[in-house]
């Protein structure tokens, strides 16, 4: 049964590792230590007790921000990312948020499907915002209205 807890300072060590195992560009632990610590909004998805995905949302006023969501790859194409991000949805309207953003990679063909599919939408573009192999690569900014 899939089920959601409050990510704390005991899980950075598993979120990094699976990070550093999916991600060419990864998010370093202290990426994340830092979140917990600015009190962003951070969550794993949990699976018969074993991790299987985690996110990270920072609320500014009324907007949230998705920094990271992730789904480990095995356990992808299951409805486990909507699921995720229906919860995220969830977080942020207990917190008054009326609008979503996040960025994404340009080839990250299976999450702008996923984001489109729950209703976010492009509204720009951020130059040279994702580190990549030769150089920088832009990020689509998309947004959704809670």
């Amino acid at each position: 049964m899939l089920g959601y807890r409050a990510m704390t300072g005991d899980d950075l060590d598993a979120v990094a590792e699976a990070e550093r195992r999916i991600y060419a560009f990864p998010w370093t632990r202290g990426n994340f230590a830092d979140s917990l610590a600015a009190g962003h909004d951070a969550w794993l998805a949990q699976e018969n007790g074993q991790m299987i995905g985690y996110a990270v949302m920072m609320r500014v006023l009324d907007e949230a921000h998705l920094l990271n969501i992730t789904v480990l790859p095995e356990m992808q194409r299951g409805g486990r990312g909507s699921a995720l991000l229906m919860h995220l949805f969830d977080r942020a309207r207990a917190q008054a948020v009326t609008r979503m953003l996040l960025e994404v990679r340009p080839g990250n063909l299976g999450g702008q499907a996923l984001y489109r599919r729950h209703g976010f939408a492009e509204i720009g573009r951020r130059r040279d915002y994702y580190p990549a192999h030769g150089g920088r690569e832009d990020a689509i900014v998309m947004a959704r209205d809670l």
